[in-house]
């Protein structure tokens, strides 16, 4: 049973959450765009971790940074960091 739900009542379904923008995103579909953005060595120079400079792959830094709370909030904070900033130069350029 779900631990939102009330007694005697069927297991509600997710909250949809609008606003959030790291919802239904995957760690490896944050952690893609964040290479693609910046490539490797400006995400190890944004975000100072082996698992970035030192024989970067997507699957070793996802294995880290599952493992590393503190390191994946980091890694979420320069995700939505991007985000701003590609949506700045968009409503720059119209």
């Amino acid at each position: 049973m779900n631990a939102s739900s009330p007694p005697g009542q069927p297991p509600s379904q997710p909250q949809a959450q609008p606003r959030n923008p790291l919802h239904g995103l995957t760690l490896e579909a944050i952690v893609t765009a964040l290479v693609e953005q910046y490539g490797w060595q400006g995400l190890g120079e944004r975000i100072a971790l082996r698992c970035f400079t030192s024989d970067p792959s997507v699957s070793s830094s996802l294995k880290f940074l599952r493992k590393t709370p503190w390191a994946r909030a980091k890694v979420e904070s320069l995700y939505l960091f991007m985000l701003r900033e590609q949506q700045r130069r968009q409503r720059e350029s119209r």
